[in-house]
């Protein structure tokens, strides 16, 4: 993965694509909902602070809820998702993006945990 990857401990990513930040769950997250069925994603143009709730991923064992990474504006949401939702459990970090936002402080994505800390999370969960 790319170091302008970053996670939350909710189990977002984010990459880093000039003036705009790509966001999606990730292999973890995935793994632990199941079959993806369904994806409520939020509309473009909406203003969002970090850790609001929004999204919703709809699996055949629960929903989840999606929390932006960093405060921002929503940009573009993956349309192809609501036709094809499992496109998340294939590809969670290709084609199975969520949403971009223009990040308010671009800075406040180095706070996020880089690769390292986020597996070392994950394995801490696992125990």
């Amino acid at each position: 993965m790319a170091e302008s990857v970053r996670f939350t401990r909710d189990h977002e990513w984010a990459r880093n694509e000039g003036e705009r930040v790509v966001v999606g769950i990730t292999d973890y997250a995935q793994d632990a909902l199941g079959d993806i069925v369904f994806v409520d994603l939020p509309e473009a143009g909406r203003v969002v602070a970090a850790g609001d709730e929004v999204a919703e991923v709809e699996s055949t064992k629960t929903v989840s809820a999606v929390m932006a990474p960093l405060a921002g504006e929503i940009l573009e949401v993956n349309g192809a998702l609501a036709a094809q939702p499992e496109v998340i459990n294939g590809d969670p970090f290709g084609k199975g993006w969520l949403f971009t936002l223009r990040p308010a402080d671009p800075a406040t994505l180095d706070e996020l945990m880089d690769e390292t800390a986020y597996r070392a999370y994950v394995e801490e969960l696992s125990r």
